[in-house]
This record gives C-alpha cells, structure tokens and sequence, in this order.
C-alpha cells in the first residue's frame, strides 16, 4: 500500500482567507528544505470552488453551506475512490470543513466497519446551524459526521433551504451517523463555545488538554485513548495545526490559541496511533501563510510533522 496526497485547496468553510494557500505554503517548505516530498508520492489536486465566497451569502446560520456541501462531496468521492485503488489517503486540506468529507469517504469505502476520529484541535468544531455563533462551518463538521443538532442549545432559526443543505450533509457518504461519541476523542481542546462544552458533557465525549497530557505523561494518555478505540476498525486523524502553540511556532492560522502542543508532541501522539495498525487516513488543515508572523515558519512545522508521519506510515505499510 502507498500513500497518495489528496490536495484539497478549499477555505470556503472559514471565517478568514488565505488557508487555500496552505498547500502551495508546505510545497514551499519541501524545497526550501532540499526535500523532494512532493516527488515521491502520487498526488491528486480536488476540484475547489472557492470563488464562491465572493458571492453574497444567503445562509446566515451557516455561511456558503450550499458550496461546503459540494466541496464535502468532491472529497468523501476522492477518499472513496484512494481506498478502493489500495492506497493510503493523505489530505491536505485549507479550511477544516472538509474532514466532513473525508470521514464521510472513510465510511462509504468501509460501510460495516467502525471508525474512531483523532481530532488533534484547539477547538471542539461540533456546532451546528442551531448553535453556531458565527455561522462559520469549519466549527460545524463533527455534529455533521454525529448526525447531531444539539437542539437543547439552540439560539439560531436557520431556514429551510439551510437546514435542507445541512441534512445533505449530514448523509454525505451514507446516510446517518459516521461515528459515535465514544469514539471521538479530542487532543489540545482548550477554546469552545457553552453549547459545544454541553454537547461534549451530554454524550461523554473524550477530550486531553495539553496540560493534563503533558502532567499525566503522554504515553499513558494515548494509551487509554486507544484503549477506548479498541472496538474501531479503522481511525482518521485529523490535524489542525491550531493544536499546536502558536507563540512557539507562529500565528499562521485562522483561528490561533496560545498554550498548545509542541511539534514533536504532535508526532509522538500520531505515531503511537499509527503503532496501532489502525489508523487508515490522516488529515492535515489551517495552514494559513497570508497570517503567519514568522515568514512561512507554521507551514515549516507542518511539513516537518508530515514528513515524519509519512515515513512512519511506509514502515508500517512496508
């Protein structure tokens, strides 16, 4: 099995510009660095639509959901397609309402199988149109891949024609749920909304802060977390470089929050998953070049950690 990139330049799903720039930004970091990456892996560029945020948007509660929903698609269809040739799919994506997409391929390359979701984030991204205080849907793809609305913390009305979108997709892929609370965990949560936080409590959803890991010590964190697992078929992980710090790299990202991980707690954690055996599909998103404070230091850090997992991947698929 090889890996093949799947490169999803797409930041329609964000509240700031520049992470469609994100590829091109690591791309850059691989020949800066003298490292031929991105020669040495089947490629495929997805299909974008971001020239539609110039269009006036008619979806208050969830911002050029209609857009999101084709993008979703293109990318649940190319992730499908990478498993059924045998291979091993590796997106880098702009904006992290894709993951949508890609958990929602996971699952209809693998429809009786159980996937477990790594989501490496600052932020919980489980909004939906009902709650979402800004409408913006990089924060909405887990209540989509839960089939959850969290009506009890409603505060928005969307319309028909939102809501009709959202239940598009909601069954992206197949229809319903593609994963359960349990088997959703979270690593670097540190930045959430009340309606977010009430969802997570409700349904016993997971989550490691970057203090508890770094006090418990890592290992035996990541070893419960697999422990909870331990019934999934296959795990996505889903990396969004805010989980890291960003006054220890840089400000390169939509939405950055301080205290978080270091670059080589990211790949510790990734690799003691893909120990595993399990983990089928990994996900890089956020990198925002247009913010960065440092040069093009957050898409560095990216490239590095990816280098480091795709080595890891290949010995293990070897």
């Amino acid at each position: 099995m090889k890996i093949k990139l799947l490169k999803n330049r797409s930041d329609i799903g964000a509240g700031t510009r520049g992470s469609d720039m994100g590829i091109d930004a690591v791309e850059i970091a691989a020949i800066n660095a003298g490292n031929d990456y991105f020669h040495r892996h089947l490629y495929m560029d997805i299909k974008s639509h971001n020239e539609t945020i110039y269009r006036k948007n008619t979806n208050e509660f969830a911002k050029r959901i209609e857009h999101v929903l084709e993008q979703c698609i293109r990318v649940s269809d190319a992730v499908q397609q990478t498993f059924n040739y045998g291979l091993f799919p590796l997106i880098i994506s702009g904006d992290h309402s894709s993951a949508l997409g890609t958990i929602s391929g996971i699952k209809a390359a693998h429809p009786e199988k159980t996937l477990g979701v790594i989501w490496l984030d600052a932020h919980a991204d489980i909004h939906s149109p009902y709650t979402s205080p800004s409408g913006n849907i990089h924060g909405m793809p887990l209540a989509a891949a839960l089939n959850m609305d969290n009506l009890e913390c409603q505060i928005n009305h969307p319309s028909d024609i939102t809501l009709s979108h959202w239940n598009a997709l909601k069954n992206i892929g197949v229809d319903g749920p593609k994963i359960l609370p349990k088997h959703l965990l979270y690593f670097g949560l540190r930045d959430y909304e009340k309606a977010e936080e009430e969802l997570i409590h409700r349904e016993h959803i997971k989550y490691f802060q970057v203090k508890e890991l770094r006090f418990n010590s890592l290992r035996d964190s990541i070893e419960d977390a697999i422990e909870s697992l331990k019934e999934c078929d296959h795990i996505y992980i889903s990396f969004d470089v805010d989980s890291m710090d960003c006054d220890k790299i840089s400000y390169g990202t939509g939405t950055p929050v301080k205290i978080g991980f270091h670059p080589q707690e990211i790949m510790n954690i990734i690799d003691m998953f893909i120990n595993t055996g399990k983990v089928s599909c990994i996900e890089f998103c956020e990198i925002n070049p247009l913010l960065d404070n440092k040069g093009n230091k957050m898409a560095e850090t990216a490239f590095s950690v990816l280098d480091h997992i795709s080595r890891k991947i290949e010995s293990i698929l070897s």
